[in-house]
């Protein structure tokens, strides 16, 4: 019996069959074993065509020092013999006696060592392997010996430049095969720095983006590398010197002229420009899977930074990637997708540049779908598929046998379509080795497959009696290797009449392996793999072996120990009793040290006079030939010290979980409590993870004293258990044990039933059911489906029923509207059924209420408030849930205009069953319709006759505007616009006045009556130079409306107009205004010219009277009253102090006059603008009319209580004005 185990192997991701698990009939590459081994002797006797297995690569350079082997290996039964092509004409081996073909095998070994030339075998060669069954070419093997030539003599002149211009030193290596690789250094071999100032370009070139004094050496090399001859070439060396301009003397400048600079740049700062690419735009092409590389390199002072962007998207996070400084970008693996442009930024302190890369990505072709051989049987059918894809999109051709299928033989069998070859009913004379080539200009694919025609019963390859042993909870793998034409279906048997295994805990792999994914000690036992074919049948038995891992007891823990005192690492497993474990100890994952203070008995590892460099990690590994388990702890080694506290903390993690009495719905958990940490431990709490259905999700299970150390947990059918275990103290609770081992129980019926079970229709003809599903764990088993049951309420009928897949709906159609229904919905699996579930209530689909509401009324409350009433309708009607009426109204006519106007129309909406509703927010004297809808979840009803009424009349709104034109010494004529919402039938206007004296009181109210059909009216006999103020309002039989105000001037000259301020619309207090604005009449202009003119003349005299040095009296006033405050003018503002207007009968006092801000205190003046204007500047026209705003102060009430505006006062007209 062979043995074989499976140690230390991580469980397989596989997908599990629920169903018979056997391979069905394919037609796919089935491949002779042709290796040496125990399979390969079962079938010495089966031919197969030659497959190429080995060869030199398509591209292969070579080493002209040594001898030239061109590789070609190949596998067939029978064994295949080799021939060769040379530059497309057959190579004849035996006429050159420098080439041999070693034996067994097509590979060629050119002997040039002795005498011969690489150069001479330069060429294409392809080699051909061949049996009986068909031939196999290899791909065109081009043969090529490197180089690497000199560098041609050259004459560099040294290179003299002025620090911060550019510099590129250029390369120039010669070409060599395979390209060589390029480095700068100096004569003592060591690499010259680079920065983002200096560096090299893809080309080789040197490139400085400005040069520095520091630069100056005689010694810039150029070194070439060739790899494949392992040489190395160098350029003449590069002289460069760097001077400063304040370097250049003077007798400097005498001895060298202008073209002894290289360049002629100037050093100052400069923006950025590129050494390379040149221009704004360039181009770069790149093949599919290569790298794609893209250069800018800039010249600038400061040195510029470079940046990249793709203009078209972003660039690829996992393949993008920096070199040279940011001047290089580089994208690995590049595709299609990467093709695009590419910006490079330049930039330093002085602007930017930029250039464009555009990028295009070729593709050599690859593939899509290879050929595969196949091994058909005769009669059978079968297909060789070739598809690849490149840009530009390869070419396909076959070729079978190495000759091109247009000019081979004619297979009856064989159809060509494209890149695909299909074969029916085959014979044995149909097997040939076929050539697949995609080719475009980047290059080509050839592959090889056959076709071999075989008629063999099924031979299984696996040994025998094969003992497998597997670790419980692991996955174990049976193997069933096999053989057979037509390819023969796979069964599995476990025990000795079984049937074929069906579960689906079992996984059936194309290659016959049987997978068991978590194998359970039930799963030991002889299981026997059954092989058929049309031919025969053929079978095998292994047997498995589930062993209890091994598992740690007890393990090394963390010490702290003082130095020259003893410490003891303990380590204890359980293990399989079939199974020998090994104890091994390290330190710090090497061997212990060869101390004698080291002792290792069955459990422990003992130090003794611990010293410094004891400290580190031990660990304790136990290994089996199945498993190895290991476990560390750390030393510290202190100095001694005084006896510590005892350190209280939470559990240690209890440990050694073990599950027993494993029934269908309970097990019995024990585990081993940990440390305490010096505070007991006060309960055990566990928890379970279900594997099967919610993986690596912790629920909680139980909780247990803190003296057990056992449960009996009562478990769910048809779940994967793990348990695990935490501890809990004072302190707090330990973090959870390791999992244990893993249970799954039975499947059983369901024991619950969906939830949240509903039945509301969505269209008038059906009934949607829906519930919430149970999850997998409350499923109890496999094939979870759900019963839908349902049956109308009030009928006698019976109820109809479906089974239904792990869904949460289902529709029933061809209902009647809006009938209630009872429903039930009920969990089965593959078990059984869950409980009879209690029924709920639904209703099938609403549809549109069938009938209006009738008895439509409405009673006016007021102007613009109204109350409807209707009676409801019969509730079959409604067909639906109520929600309830809904009101539409709209202003159908104006009363007072009799013409008719259609405005929007406004909805409310009244909830369940009311029968009545109010009408806010109405238009007063209007006339309104409504009509009434039920609604119901489908929607609105029909609507009832529409129903009319009227809104009685209200107080209109205030004229909508008051103009006061052609003012004259004693008249004024008023013009308005009607109120823009009369709300009623006008009877009259309401016109009060009353003028303003210049003291600010009101004059006596008037009240005038006016027709409702004027819009224009003048007043008489009024005062001249008066300001008056006017209320006006609308009247309709109910009451008055709201007022507009406006204030007006009678005038001195009929040719001026009165000063109007803009209208004040609402009631309130009124403000007295000023009486008359005196700046602007003739004699107050005239009077104040002859003051300007007095004091023009006082000036002269003064001014006179000082050249002289006499006296005057001005000046002796001025001495006299030294105050600042009271000189004749003011500084800021050239007003004068000393005089006063004619008009005001209050001369000013002693030193006063008009502060800075231009106002008069109100003990000085009565008429100061402080009083109305609040300390604001006034304005005036260049007539001295005011033109400020009125704000601020309030006076008495007129006998109406309505307002009036401040009229601007001509004493502080005048004190401005001065």
């Amino acid at each position: 019996m062979q043995l074989k185990t499976m140690p230390k192997k991580k469980p397989l991701s596989a997908g599990r069959a629920p169903l018979f698990l056997f391979l069905c009939q394919m037609i796919s590459a089935l491949d002779v074993p042709l290796d040496h081994g125990e399979k390969a002797k079962l079938l010495d006797d089966l031919v197969q065509p030659p497959t190429i297995t080995q060869q030199s690569p398509k591209d292969y350079i070579i080493d002209p020092r040594e001898n030239i082997v061109i590789q070609c290996e190949a596998k067939g039964k029978p064994p295949p013999s080799f021939s060769w092509t040379r530059n497309g004409t057959h190579f004849d081996i035996d006429k050159d006696p420098l080439v041999t073909m070693k034996p067994g095998s097509g590979t060629l070994v050119i002997n040039i060592m002795s005498e011969g030339k690489a150069e001479t075998y330069e060429g294409v060669y392809q080699c051909t392997a061949r049996n009986e069954r068909g031939a196999a070419v290899s791909n065109n093997i081009v043969v090529r010996p490197s180089r690497s030539p000199l560098w041609t003599k050259e004459r560099l002149e040294p290179i003299i430049l002025r620090s911060g211009q550019s510099l590129v030193l250029p390369c120039r290596p010669p070409i060599g095969l395979p390209p060589a690789i390029i480095f700068w250094m100096d004569n003592s071999f060591q690499r010259l720095p680079q920065s983002e100032r200096v560096s090299q370009g893809l080309n080789g070139d040197l490139y400085f983006s400005n040069v520095l004094p520091e630069d100056t050496r005689e010694d810039y090399i150029c070194y070439a590398r060739f790899n494949h001859t392992q040489t190395i070439q160098q350029k003449q060396p590069i002289s460069l010197k760097v001077i400063s301009v304040d370097e250049l003397n003077d007798t400097i400048a005498a001895n060298l002229s202008d073209t002894e600079f290289y360049g002629a740049k100037s050093s100052k700062e400069r923006p950025p420009t590129f050494l390379t690419p040149e221009g704004n735009e360039s181009h770069k092409e790149e093949l599919r899977g290569n790298v794609l590389s893209l250069e800018c390199i800039a010249e600038g002072l400061p040195t510029p930074v470079i940046y990249w962007i793709k203009e078209d998207g972003t660039l690829p996070v996992n393949r993008t990637f920096y070199r040279n400084f940011k001047k290089t970008l580089q994208i690995i693996h590049v595709s299609e997708a990467d093709s695009g442009n590419y910006q490079c930024i330049a930039k330093n302190a002085l602007g930017a540049v930029h250039h464009t890369i555009s990028v295009t990505v070729k593709a050599a072709p690859y593939w899509i779908v290879a050929p595969h051989n196949l091994v058909l049987s005769p009669g059978e059918n079968g297909t060789l598929i070739c598809r690849a894809n490149g840009n530009p999109k390869p070419r396909i051709s076959w070729l079978t046998n190495g000759v091109p299928v247009e000019i081979a033989l004619d297979d009856p069998s064989r159809k060509i379509d494209g890149d695909t070859i299909m074969f029916s009913n085959v014979q044995e004379s149909s097997s040939a080795v076929y050539q697949c080539n995609a080719s475009n200009k980047y290059g080509y694919l050839l592959a090889n497959a056959f076709v071999n025609v075989l008629a063999e019963p099924p031979r299984i390859l696996t040994s025998a009696n094969t003992l497998y042993q597997v670790i419980a909870n692991r996955p174990a793998l049976l193997d069933c290797a096999f053989f057979g034409s037509p390819m023969p279906t796979i069964e599995w048997f476990k025990g000795t009449k079984g049937s074929a295994l069906h579960e689906d805990i079992y996984v059936l792999h194309d290659n016959g392996t049987l997978e068991i994914p978590v194998a359970q000690k039930d799963s030991t036992g002889t299981y026997t793999c059954v092989a058929r074919n049309k031919l025969g049948m053929a079978k095998n038995e292994v047997h498995l072996e589930i062993k209890d891992p091994t598992r740690f007891i007890k393990q090394p823990e963390y010490a702290v120990v003082q130095r020259g005192s003893k410490v003891s690492f303990e380590c204890k497993v359980k293990h399989d009793h079939t199974l020998i474990p090994t104890i091994l100890w390290l330190k710090d994952n090497g061997e212990l040290p060869n101390d004698e203070r080291f002792s290792v008995d069955k459990d422990h590892l003992v130090v003794s006079d611990v010293k410094d460099e004891d400290g580190g990690t031990y660990t304790c590994a136990a290994n089996t030939t199945l498993d190895s388990v290991s476990a560390s702890a750390v030393l510290r080694v202190v100095a001694p010290t005084p006896t510590p506290a005892p350190i209280y903390d939470v559990p240690n993690p209890p440990f050694d979980l073990e599950l027993t009495n494993q029934l269908d719905k309970s097990v019995q958990l024990t585990w081993t409590p940990g440390d305490d940490n010096n505070s007991p431990i006060t309960k055990f709490i566990i928890e379970y993870e279900d594997a099967m259905h919610e993986a690596g999700l912790w629920r909680h299970q139980a909780e247990v004293s803190g003296t057990q150390t056992t449960a009996q947990l009562k478990l769910s059918p048809y779940v994967n258990y793990s348990f695990r275990v935490m501890a809990e103290n004072s302190i707090g609770r330990s973090v959870p044990s390791e999992a244990s081992e893993q249970y799954l129980t039975k499947a059983a019926e369901p024991d619950q039933n969906p939830t949240a079970v509903e039945g509301l229709g969505t269209e008038p003809d059906n009934l949607v059911i829906t519930w919430k599903p149970l999850n997998g764990f409350q499923s109890n088993g496999p094939g979870l489906q759900y019963k839908v049951s349902w049956r109308q309420k009030d009928g006698d009928d019976e109820w109809t029923s479906v089974v239904v897949a792990n869904v949460s709906k289902y529709i029933v159609s061809g209902t009647p509207t809006f009938v209630p229904y009872l429903i039930k919905v009920q969990a089965l699996n593959d078990v059984g059924f869950a409980p009879e579930p209690a029924a709920v209530m639904g209703h099938s689909g609403e549809d549109l209420p069938m009938v209006a509401p009738g008895n439509v009324r409405v009673s006016v409350v007021n102007s613009t408030l109204a109350e409807a009433h209707w009676d409801p309708v019969p509730p079959k009607s409604v067909r639906g849930h109520l929600q309830g009426y809904r009101i539409y109204y709209w202003k159908a006519q104006s009363s007072s205009k009799r013409n008719r106007r259609h405005i929007e129309k406004k909805i409310l909406t009244f909830q369940g069953s009311k029968t009545h509703g109010m009408l806010p927010g109405l238009q007063p004297y209007s006339h309104y319709v409504l009509n009434v809808r039920v609604v119901n979840g489908k929607g609105e009803g029909p609507a009832s006759a529409d129903r009319g009424f009227h809104t009685p009349e209200g107080v209109p709104s205030a004229p909508s505007s008051l103009k006061i034109v052609n003012p004259t010494l004693d008249s004024l004529t008023l013009e308005w616009d009607p109120p823009s919402h009369p709300n009623g039938i006008l009877t009259e206007y309401i016109l009060k006045y009353q003028p303003i004296n210049s003291t600010h009181e009101l004059g006596p109210l008037v009240d005038l009556k006016i027709p409702a059909n004027k819009t224009r009216w003048t007043l008489k006999n009024l005062n001249f130079s008066t300001r008056y103020k006017f209320y006006f309002y609308a009247q309709t039989s109910v009451g008055s409306g709201s007022q507009i105000t406006e204030e007006a001037i009678t005038t001195v000259d009929e040719g001026k107009k009165a000063g109007i301020l803009p209208p004040d619309v609402g009631a309130g207090k009124a403000m007295a205004s000023r009486q008359v604005d005196i700046a602007t009449q003739g004699w107050f202009i005239g009077l104040m010219c002859a003051v300007a003119l007095l004091i023009l003349i006082l000036l002269i005299v003064c001014f006179i009277r000082r050249n002289k040095g006499g006296k005057y009296p001005v000046k002796e006033k001025e001495d006299a009253h030294a105050d600042p405050e009271i000189q004749p003018m003011k500084e800021d503002d050239g007003t004068f102090g000393e005089y006063s207007d004619a008009e005001d009968h209050k001369p000013l006092k002693k030193g006063s006059r008009t502060p800075s801000d231009r106002t008069v205190k109100k003990e000085d003046s009565d008429d100061s603008l402080v009083d109305y204007g609040e300390g604001v500047n006034g304005q005036f026209n260049e007539d001295g009319s005011f033109i400020g705003q009125y704000s601020g102060k309030k006076e008495k009430e007129p006998a109406e209580g309505n307002e009036s505006s401040e009229a601007p006062s001509p004493v502080n007209a005048m004190n401005s004005f001065v």
